[in-house]
């Protein structure tokens, strides 16, 4: 998860070895990163709130606390500010010296994503089906561009009418990639109204739609819908549960000095 600005957090699905921080670093002359992936290109930002949030913290007791670690925890606290649950962050993670654009490209889910897709590869990581869908409710916050949603509003049929024809408005058939709408009706909160748009075949993005439209994750989504608790409580739990992906520790790794490059 990324911070972005103002007051809007991004939750990609950005591990591809584990959560070692490797999505921060930048393209090189002799290195390419994950940033450019495709499921990452555009989505994934913020990357500036990291940097001052790493100075800061270098300032005060530099060479100590991983980058890997800063996002784990501004995750948590992008989510709390914006009115969600909060949880205890297991920390110690080091910094990866490396990180691979086609792997995220293979590995990261798109938008366009059929569910078996999702849960396979989230299944890849060590994630159950239902980590899965509560994990996505991060699209409680947040934008995506058009380019990312146009072939669903003018394409699926399991959409609601009034809202594709909503969305056109500023996602025309062609040009427009950059527009920008709301992943549900309340961007800049964190609460269910994602599963509440599901359940209303609002959801902006295919695959988002996915996760209720007749398959397994239907019972899942419509018990969140209703019970934000229930939904809060349980996204907690997968988010410390998908922090505990392959974590570098001891010796692995390092502990980076600028979140963008290796030292």
């Amino acid at each position: 998860m990324l911070l972005t600005s103002p007051l809007t957090v991004v939750i990609p699905p950005n591990t591809v070895v584990g959560c070692d921080g490797s999505v921060l670093l930048d393209d090189t002359a002799t290195f390419t990163g994950e940033k450019n992936a495709g499921p990452n290109r555009n989505s994934a930002r913020g990357f500036e709130v990291i940097d001052a949030i790493k100075t800061r913290l270098e300032a005060a007791c530099n060479a100590t606390v991983s980058c890997a670690d800063i996002l784990a925890v501004a995750a948590r606290d992008g989510v709390a500010l914006l009115g969600g649950p909060t949880w205890t962050v297991p920390l110690g993670r080091r910094d990866a010296r490396t990180a691979s654009q086609s792997a995220a490209n293979s590995q990261i889910p798109g938008p366009s994503s059929s569910l078996a897709t999702l849960i396979s590869m989230f299944a890849a990581k060590g994630l159950t089906a239902q980590d899965m869908t509560v994990l996505s409710g991060g699209h409680a916050i947040g934008f995506a561009r058009c380019a990312a949603f146009r072939n669903r509003i003018y394409n699926d049929t399991n959409i609601d009418p009034a809202f594709a024809t909503t969305r056109r408005t500023t996602c025309p058939a062609t040009g427009g990639d950059a527009n920008l709408a709301p992943l549900d009706q309340t961007p800049n909160r964190f609460d269910n109204s994602y599963y509440q748009n599901l359940v209303n075949r609002r959801g902006l993005l295919h695959s988002d739609q996915e996760l209720f439209n007749g398959g397994s994750q239907d019972a899942t989504v419509r018990g969140y819908s209703t019970n934000p608790a229930s939904f809060a409580r349980d996204f907690a739990a997968a988010m410390v549960k998908m922090g505990n992906i392959s974590p570098l520790t001891g010796t692995d790794g390092e502990i980076r000095r600028n979140c963008r490059v290796v030292n």
